[in-house]
């Protein structure tokens, strides 16, 4: 006997509804704030439900390993396009960008595997499933998802990632005050003031998602790119100032992009791999009319052009500094009063070590490059005057006298010997 397709099709459903009532069952005593979340979200209203990111192997306390812990893939069955553009975007190298960095494995894996460090905003990163299953086996696999590091689970709210503090618990800090920037300056002002209603929800006050994710794409890419860099190295782009070339080339030698004779190195390939870096004049250009475009929603191209050009401005001014003080501890390895560290090739310093540099003189390069000179930038692009100038500027400033004393200290030292 034939049963008819809409018996089979009501059975189905009836399945999937006792599944569910199950895992709401439990769970409301269990971690209530879950299926209080999942209840208010689109996915709830949409009958997506718990088997449809975790599997359905998971239906009792006693089979909780077997629980599917979501990944982007997962949120491609249904986000197919939105996946798509955050893997060519660089929140997608967050977690390979932070294994990549050679001091990483020094820190207490409780920092980086366990996320309670770098790892708790790099954890945003795509992972193999290597990785994966070592982060479960170590009792550190959940938040894997990517999504829902703006999405929080179980809500998932496309309302919430839009808003400007979803990107705060990342973008602040020693190396990442963007948030700070941001949130003080005019445009943060006033997307603050219209959230509380003090201004029509009308009026222009742009997020960091009008800026970074215009339109919805989430690819979050700037001209700018790998630590405000250009890496092209072998020749100044066409019409570019040679001095600026020149400071940018040593600056690329003490990252180890470029060897001390100013060849590429293996760095290169990785930055190139993973797209980091605008590795062309084209491609910078590119990625900077995007933003000119974006800009001419409320201001004129002019002056967008013009506010953008002075951000470069002051990388070229930043970069000026950085140079000489790398240039100043790079003449201490050459004359043997600092000892290099394993891996540093030439004279040059390796900023991308120097996290736990043995000596102050050091330490402030480090901060110096990975502090300030971002502060510098940044400030200017996220139209943060202070941050700019105190932050920024004058730290550089500061940092470059302390190099200076200290590389006088420790050559008088050496001539005592």
């Amino acid at each position: 006997m034939r049963i008819p397709l809409f018996f089979i099709l009501l059975f189905s459903v009836s399945l999937l509804f006792a599944e569910q009532e199950n895992c709401i069952t439990c769970h409301k005593d269990i971690t209530p704030g879950i299926v209080n979340d999942w209840q208010l979200s689109q996915h709830a209203k949409n009958d997506v439900t718990c088997s449809t990111c975790h599997g359905g192997k998971h239906t009792n306390a006693k089979d909780v390993s077997y629980v599917e812990i979501p990944t982007p893939e997962t949120c491609a069955n249904c986000h197919e396009d939105q996946v798509a553009q955050y893997k060519k975007g660089k929140h997608a190298m967050a977690w390979a960008a932070m294994k990549a960095m050679p001091t990483i494995h020094h820190q207490p894996i409780g920092l980086t595997e366990g996320m309670k460090g770098c790892g708790g905003c790099h954890k945003l990163g795509l992972k193999t499933e290597e990785e994966i299953k070592q982060l479960k086996k170590e009792g550190a696999g959940f938040g894997v998802a990517s999504c829902d590091a703006c999405h929080t689970r179980h809500t998932f709210s496309k309302k919430e990632a839009q808003q400007p503090q979803a990107c705060q618990t990342c973008h602040m800090g020693f190396d990442h005050p963007q948030w700070e920037m941001y949130s003080s300056s005019k445009h943060g002002v006033r997307a603050l003031l219209k959230q509380t209603g003090q201004i029509h929800e009308s009026a222009s006050a742009p997020t960091c998602q009008d800026c970074h994710m215009s339109e919805g794409n989430h690819e979050v890419r700037t001209a700018w790119g790998f630590l405000a860099v250009r890496t092209n190295g072998l020749a100044p782009y066409p019409g570019e100032d040679e001095e600026w070339w020149i400071d940018r080339v040593t600056i690329l030698q003490a990252l180890g992009v470029l060897s001390p004779e100013g060849k590429p190195t293996a760095r290169l390939d990785v930055v190139a791999k993973a797209d980091v870096a605008r590795l062309s004049k084209e491609a910078f250009d590119k990625e900077r009319q995007k933003m000119i475009e974006i800009c001419a929603q409320c201001h004129s191209k002019n002056f967008a052009k013009a506010e953008l050009a002075k951000g470069d401005q002051l990388i070229r001014e930043g970069d000026k500094l950085l140079a000489e003080a790398i240039r100043i501890v790079a003449d201490l390895y050459k004359d043997g009063i600092l000892k290099q560290q394993e891996g540093q090739t030439g004279n040059f310093p390796d900023l991308l070590t120097f996290h736990d540099a043995p000596t102050t003189i050091e330490q402030t390069l480090f901060e110096m490059h990975l502090k300030h000179r971002m502060r510098l930038f940044q400030g200017a692009f996220h139209n943060n005057p202070d941050y700019s100038l105190w932050y920024g500027w004058s730290e550089m400033i500061r940092d470059l006298s302390e190099i200076k004393e200290k590389a006088a200290e420790l050559r008088q030292q050496q001539a005592k010997k």
